[in-house]
């Protein structure tokens, strides 16, 4: 039987706008000074992972590089830059405050229906979650039965997650991935298993 492989999906950590601006791809958002902490602690848990992870890929936006810099030198990688990692395209919304967001009709849907939703010049949930799960599939193929571990952004993760637990699109949004955490999928041997979601301290990546 085909080992699986195990990718290890890390959030970015804190950055200053978390939680109160939709950054999406816009450039030049950094870590934030409790973010490179949380980075370095999520470095430190990942190192100590059995089996110790074999590859390490990142977002090309510089909150994901920033967060993959001290796994990267915690387990003597290079981080290579997965395009299929990025952050979900916010198109005209980038940038726009959730506060204001939360007012427009618009956001019931994206809270509560998001299979049927594009962004206003930009990506829809389903097209996002389409994308990242095919890069995970093909980082899983290119790295059969070692640990990979894969720096993203929440919403991608979130739905990766709910993809390999078969859970619908529409409620994805009951899926909490928080800054600089780590959650855990197996790919390759059968179907998709969760093994851990939002989680900051780990130690063996199999599954019980």
């Amino acid at each position: 039987m085909a080992r699986p492989t195990t990718l290890v999906l890390v959030r970015h950590g804190a950055t200053t706008t978390t939680g109160q601006v939709l950054p999406g791809r816009a450039p030049g958002l950094h870590l934030a000074e409790a973010g490179r902490a949380q980075a370095e602690a999520a470095a430190t848990a990942i190192a100590r992972l059995k089996p110790r992870p074999r590859a390490l890929y990142t977002s090309p936006l510089e909150r994901a590089r920033e967060t993959a810099a001290p796994i990267a030198a915690a387990l003597g990688l290079r981080a290579h830059v997965e395009r299929g990692l990025n952050e979900c395209d916010f198109g005209a919304w980038t940038g726009k405050r959730l506060a204001n967001l939360a007012r427009r009709a618009e956001w019931r849907t994206v809270q509560h229906a998001p299979s049927s939703f594009r962004f206003p010049e930009g990506e829809s949930f389903a097209e996002m979650q389409q994308r990242v799960w095919a890069a995970l599939e093909r980082l899983a193929a290119r790295h059969r039965g070692q640990s990979v571990v894969c720096v993203s952004h929440a919403d991608p993760i979130k739905a990766a997650v709910t993809f390999a637990l078969g859970v619908p699109l529409d409620l994805f949004q009951r899926t909490v991935v928080s800054p600089a955490s780590i959650s855990v999928v197996t790919v390759g041997a059968g179907a998709p298993v969760v093994l851990c979601v939002n989680a900051n301290t780990l130690e063996r990546l199999a599954p019980s």
